[in-house]
């Protein structure tokens, strides 16, 4: 049912870019300009809180709480089972597997470039906040929910790894 939603919301959000007036080609619109910088402001910000680690790419995280030592971090070609709720910078709930109350399985390497690398660095157990930049996000995408140009807030709960191989491992 969630999947279903996820698809519907999907549609829509399509359907909301393909009619929105474009800006010229290769030239990001005033709204994504407008979003990435407000974008980088909380991320410099963001930056000195406790606990906040970034990587090399630009991507933020924050362990939540970790899960017993051990275990496999997945890789882009398995499949994770996940709970996670997505936010906008100003907190507007744009998807969260907790409001469908099922924690829904995707394959990695299909996902935003921000969960693939963030998702590598979890192991079953773990709960993390991704602060994912725009460019490892939907770019300057206008997604219907997502504006262009946005920086996300993953919360992000990995419950398993179904690895390619045939391996299950779970928290």
């Amino acid at each position: 049912m969630l999947r279903r939603a996820f698809v519907v919301s999907f549609a829509a959000a399509l359907a909301a870019a393909c009619t929105r007036k474009p800006s010229e080609p290769g030239k990001p619109s005033p709204e994504a300009v407008k979003n990435e910088a407000a974008g980088e402001a909380f991320l410099k910000k963001n930056a000195t809180e406790p606990g906040v680690k970034a990587t090399a790419s630009g991507l933020q995280y924050k362990v939540v709480r970790e899960g017993a030592p051990g275990g496999p971090h997945p890789r882009p070609q398995d499949e994770v089972k996940v709970h996670y709720e997505g936010t906008l910078l100003d907190g507007t709930v744009f998807d969260s597997s907790y409001r469908g109350g099922q924690p829904v399985i995707f394959r990695l390497g299909r996902l935003i470039p921000g969960w693939i690398e963030g998702i590598q660095l979890m192991k079953p157990g773990d709960e993390f906040l991704l602060y994912v930049p725009a460019k490892l996000a939907y770019g300057d995408q206008d997604t219907g929910p997502i504006p262009p140009g946005s920086t996300l807030v993953f919360r992000i709960e990995l419950l398993g790894v179904l690895q390619s191989d045939g391996g299950v491992g779970l928290g």
